[in-house]
């Protein structure tokens, strides 16, 4: 888990605002003087250009929202007309008060999904909880002493369609975001085109190099000396997805297959919850097949 301080609850009056667009002179200018004519006060600024000539622009700004001059819709219809068009921008501004709905789906593993419940559950997570998903029915008294409606949809060979359709039809409209924790299903391209951007994955870094069952008995049959887990957002491209987060924990010949399933899991909880975490902060901007993350 981590260790960090919990953070401070999200201040209600804190609006976020990303950009990417075609570097060009002004950008800053034009966003700023925007703000501060509409009442703005501007409190976090990051910016990153892929290239000094001819890149791309990306800009996440926090500001502050009492003294504006103008309804939250008027703000942003006035920013598209005279901002955002002049620049090309593909944009998005949201407030930070309004927390994100994170449906869970999971298989049998619980190390990632008790760690999601109890961090949103204790407000270290700005999100709520809907729904948890599974294809098996073991997790279901953990995820309901949260609370938490838990719906169990059975996939097999004959019916992964139909199973799939039986969890858009749950998801349909009531979630902003999905988080497979160790879901051990492969979602169709059907299901991910419905959530573009808006699916995170967590996996341990082995693949490729140790791929099908038992990844950590491979691992420790080949002496790996580090370990590690990936979070990435789903893409039809298994396991190909832009990645949010990475770490690793170095292992030595002292350790058991046992040892590395445990530190393996500890990566896994801690990388899956600072990509989540990311996400739901509006940290994360999607460059292609790549990301851009701010955090300091």
């Amino acid at each position: 888990m981590e260790t960090s301080a919990n953070p401070a609850p999200a201040d209600a009056t804190t609006a976020r605002l990303l950009i990417t667009c075609p570097d060009q002179p002004g950008i800053i200018s034009a966003v700023s003087t925007f703000l501060y004519h509409h009442g703005a006060n501007i409190t976090d600024f990051d910016q990153h250009a892929s290239d000094p000539r001819e890149g791309t622009f990306f800009l996440r700004m926090e500001f502050q929202t009492p003294g504006l001059d103008c309804s939250w819709d008027a703000l942003k219809n006035n920013f598209q007309q005279s901002v955002a068009k002049k620049y090309g921008m593909e944009w998005r501004l949201t407030l930070a008060a309004q927390k994100k709905r994170m449906a869970i789906l999971v298989s049998r593993h619980d190390h990632v999904l008790m760690e999601l419940l109890w961090r949103t559950m204790r407000g270290d997570l700005p999100a709520t909880i809907p729904m948890v998903i599974s294809n098996h029915d073991d997790l279901r008294g953990e995820v309901e002493r949260f609370g938490i409606p838990y719906h169990h949809i059975a996939v097999s060979g004959d019916n992964k369609a139909e199973a799939e359709q039986q969890a858009l039809s749950l998801l349909e409209g009531q979630v902003d975001l999905i988080v497979l924790a160790r879901y051990m299903q492969i979602l169709s391209p059907a299901f991910v085109a419905q959530h573009p951007h808006r699916i995170i994955n967590i996996h341990h870094s082995f693949l490729p190099a140790f791929v099908g069952a038992n990844p950590y008995q491979q691992a420790w049959e080949r002496g790996v000396k580090l370990i590690g887990a990936t979070s990435h957002y789903v893409t039809d491209d298994l396991d190909q997805g832009p990645i949010i987060e990475q770490n690793v924990a170095r292992v030595s010949h002292r350790n058991s297959p046992a040892d590395l399933k445990a530190l393996g899991q500890d990566v896994e909880r801690q990388v899956l919850l600072r990509a989540v975490r990311w996400h739901l902060e509006d940290r994360v901007i999607v460059d292609g097949n790549k990301t851009v993350v701010f955090v300091k």
